[in-house]
């Protein structure tokens, strides 16, 4: 039978994960584990009113934004280059970091690589649509040209856009605001003429914002929920690792487990077995590969392994 195509699914991450390391920041002092989203289930994290949150975004979002503005003015090869004192995204972007700051778009993963890729794919669109010779041409000069150069816009706005969305969903680093940062490199003057100086400029104003998100998002809040995603990482990494004679094996991959080679089981039906059940012992959780959690369900299982 052939397959049918509206059934079919794409998700990277069960290809990168298993190469992911896992987050070191459960290792770190406590201090500075916290400022990287790190919570010890002895201290658990107290619930906070709408007005704490509202407190925290206003200070959060201004700060960023004006430490965007003041580092883009003293660097000298953005000013050499007329960059703008800040990209519009950035607005929507600080709502999403500072407010909603559990949503999964608004994780690090996402409010990086997400902009990072919009504007590459904006830069790459302006190029093939002939950059800026070809985009910024005045309907004053030659009003065919213009006309022209207008379509242009208006076709490689449209596409670096829809491309940038197609992307960040192929990727797992959809982010709202950066559809305006692909749609800006085509349709905004200032960012056409920047060309492939866009890209520096997105990753440097999104270092910022991530660093004071870090800071601010963390006193009373947690922040992130997690670093590359809900799900298990690293497990590629573990397989190849030797324990020490002496200590028990714990961790284990999510569709095997270890058996004695004494016991007369088949290895197939242990495999498809294992594939039933969720496994938690001290500081791990291992979860069978078509179940998919969400971060408040695997932060659940992650406080409750600690626990044992």
């Amino acid at each position: 039978m052939a397959p049918q195509l509206t059934k079919w699914h794409f998700n990277i991450d069960s290809y990168l994960n298993p190469w992911i390391p896992r987050n070191p920041s459960h290792r770190l002092p406590y201090l500075l584990g916290r400022f990287l989203g790190h919570r010890h289930p002895d201290r658990p994290q107290h619930a906070v009113g709408n007005l704490v949150y509202i407190f925290w975004a206003f200070l959060g979002v201004f700060t960023s934004i004006l430490l965007i503005l003041a580092v883009n003015h003293h660097v000298g090869e953005f000013r050499a280059h007329n960059a703008p004192m800040i990209v519009a995204s950035f607005g929507a972007a600080a709502v999403l970091e500072f407010y909603s700051i559990e949503a999964p778009l608004a994780q690090p993963r996402n409010a990086i690589l997400g902009q990072v890729i919009s504007a590459l794919v904006g830069t790459i669109v302006a190029t093939i649509f002939g950059g800026p010779e070809r985009l910024l041409q005045s309907t004053s000069d030659d009003p065919t040209l213009g006309f022209r150069s207008l379509v242009y816009r208006w076709a490689g706005g449209a596409l670096a856009c829809a491309a940038a969305t197609a992307c960040m969903a192929l990727t797992g680093t959809v982010h709202p605001p950066a559809g305006a940062t692909a749609l800006m490199a085509v349709v905004d003057d200032r960012i056409v003429e920047l060309g492939w100086w866009y890209i520096p400029i997105m990753l440097l104003g999104c270092a910022l914002m991530l660093g004071v998100a870090l800071l601010v998002n963390n006193v009373q809040r947690r922040f992130p929920v997690y670093w590359w995603s809900p799900e298990e990482t690293g497990s590629a990494w573990r397989k190849d690792v030797k324990e020490p004679e002496g200590e028990s094996h714990v961790e284990m991959d999510s569709a095997k487990i270890e058996i004695d080679p004494t016991q007369d089981v088949e290895s197939s039906s242990t495999d498809a077995e294992c594939e039933q059940f969720i496994l938690i012992a001290r500081g791990l959780v291992e979860v069978p590969n078509h179940v998919h959690l969400l971060p408040e369900e695997r932060n659940l299982l992650e406080a409750i392994s600690l626990r044992i």
